[in-house]
């Protein structure tokens, strides 16, 4: 799991699919944190994608770096717990400070379940990483 987080630290801007209906729908994200021995993403309760994740949690994430690039299939699981969220906000202060507070009422925390990351190159063998 942490070599994964840190692939996607490392990608800056990676790339989160959900499903809505029958479409597709893709959005950057940026903001990744260890908690408990889970891997976490967040986003806004406001938005359509916290809503289509949900409804149903199956994503896919994807990005890219050095030449390298990752593929993540999990379920992002809610957790509402305070303690999640001071985790992902203490990890990315820099990038989420000017989005959320802690306790502003928008700001959620979801952990990746049943994952498995395959990191791809053009030159060798793919490594696949579940957790």
């Amino acid at each position: 799991m942490k070599e994964v987080m840190d692939y996607l630290k490392a990608c800056g801007t990676f790339y989160l699919a959900t499903n809505e209906d029958d479409q597709p729908r893709v959005r950057p994200f940026g903001a990744v944190c260890e908690f408990e021995g889970n891997l976490y993403i967040t986003t806004n309760n406001k938005k359509a994608v916290f809503a289509q994740m949900k409804k149903n949690p199956k994503i896919e994430i994807s990005g890219m770096n050095k030449g390298t690039w990752i593929r993540l299939e999990a379920e992002a699981i809610h957790d509402d717990r305070r303690e999640a969220r001071v985790a992902m906000m203490e990890s990315n202060q820099a990038s989420l400070s000017n989005l959320y507070s802690i306790d502003d009422g928008i700001f959620e925390v979801l952990y990746l379940k049943n994952a498995t990351a395959t990191i791809c190159s053009f030159s060798g063998e793919p490594k696949v990483i579940k957790f």
